[in-house]
């Protein structure tokens, strides 16, 4: 039984991935089978799909599923592949791994030439290792499997009595995918006579020759218990950065003076009140720069450029917020956006938002998004007698550092 939404023609792949997601898990002490178990909130079976569809090359991805989830695989692979999904397919998995490659393998349309093998249980492998497997089976012609030294000590034993230790620089560990020439492949796997634990083994029973590339430490297999929290813990490191980031908030308020220019966010309104103030009186700046401060932990405008400070007198805007970005600077901080609302009657930003945003933008170093509204009258704003803004800013660890 198989499961394709294709309506696209397919006879531009060359290239195929058989993910086969059909085993029971059982050593994970779970009811559910192993490709839809969760790791770190996303199932197995989706983190192990997702580098899939960033490859370079368009590839067909046939998903080796258990017979009685099909349709729950299909959802899954739909929503994965976005877009992609003419270029999938679902089938139900055999009664063992040999019998399910098989049948993936038989689902891939007749234009492909080269297939991997892929594991779901190594469902953190990243892109970059389904490519150079590709590159590798294209140059060679030869089965090529992704590997890594062994590392530990390794020995042979006789019941529970070491016996003796094993040169481990001629061994490595085998991952996947596994790559072949698809004819090749089908070929072995139609006169295997024997069970083998990997696609290579088949290759080679077979005749075939089989070459290794690196590996990547993070393409580990997921069986047990403690492999699933480690696969947690390094998504967990993957994503940190984003977590990583930190908020700020920012509000500044200035009364309306007759006799000053009007600057708000960095551009000048001729014809209307200036804001009072030591400096320019830029609200929208200020509130920025606070915001940008409290993100970093680094105190307020106040503290960093007070109005005692005669260098001050008069300074616009900008050069607090490039004072601000600075201070994150030397923290190791850098800006990753901010969001500002001006509050009151006047000015009017509608028609000056955009060239506003950008202007703040080319100061922060990351998009400002500027917003307006008013207090139906109310509050001192409401009776026209100043302007207010409240900031928001992300800012994250500077990783080119």
């Amino acid at each position: 039984m198989s499961s394709s939404p294709s309506t696209t023609p397919l006879t531009d792949t060359v290239c195929g991935v058989v993910v086969v997601a059909a085993g029971s898990g059982t050593r994970l002490g779970l009811e559910t089978p192993k490709a839809f178990v969760p790791v770190a909130g996303s199932l197995m079976l989706e983190r192990a799909l997702s580098p899939l569809f960033t490859l370079a090359t368009p590839t067909f991805v046939v998903v080796v599923a258990p017979a009685a989830l099909l349709s729950e695989c299909s959802d899954v692979v739909a929503a994965v592949a976005g877009p992609a999904v003419g270029y999938t397919a679902v089938v139900a998995g055999g009664a063992d791994r040999h019998a399910s490659v098989q049948a993936g393998l038989q689902a891939l349309p007749a234009s492909v030439e080269t297939v991997l093998v892929h594991d779901a249980a190594r469902c953190l492998t990243p892109a970059a290792q389904f490519e150079d497997v590709f590159a590798a089976v294209a140059a060679t012609g030869d089965g090529i499997i992704p590997a890594l030294p062994v590392t530990d000590t390794v020995k042979q034993v006789s019941g529970d009595v070491v016996v003796s230790t094993v040169d481990r620089s001629a061994l490595v560990g085998v991952q996947t995918p596994q790559g072949f020439p698809l004819a090749a492949l089908r070929e072995a796997y139609a006169v295997s006579t024997q069970s083998e634990t990997d696609d290579a083994g088949v290759f080679q029973a077979a005749g075939g020759t089989v070459r290794f590339v690196p590996g990547d430490a993070d393409a580990f297999k997921i069986t047990t218990p403690w492999d699933l929290r480690r696969a947690a813990a390094v998504v967990s490191e993957r994503t940190g950065a984003a977590r990583d980031v930190r908020v700020g908030l920012g509000v500044d308020v200035h009364a309306f003076d007759a006799d000053a220019v009007c600057r708000v966010g960095l551009l000048e309104f001729p014809g209307e009140q200036g804001l009072a103030g030591h400096s320019d009186g830029d609200a929208v700046a200020h509130a920025v720069c606070d915001a940008l401060l409290s993100a970093g932990g680094l105190g307020d405008i106040g503290g960093r450029f007070g109005t005692s400070d005669p260098a001050y007198a008069g300074a616009t805007g900008d050069v607090f917020v490039r004072g601000a970005v600075s201070a994150l600077a030397s923290a190791g901080l850098v800006p990753t956006s901010v969001t500002v609302q001006v509050i009151g009657n006047r000015p009017r930003i509608g028609a000056r938002r955009t060239e506003m945003e950008t202007a703040l933008s080319a100061v922060v170093g990351a998009p400002v998004a500027v917003s307006g509204t008013t207090t139906d009258g109310l509050g001192f704003t409401g009776r026209g007698e100043g302007l207010a803004a409240i900031a928001t800013a992300l800012v994250r660890a500077d990783r080119s550092v």
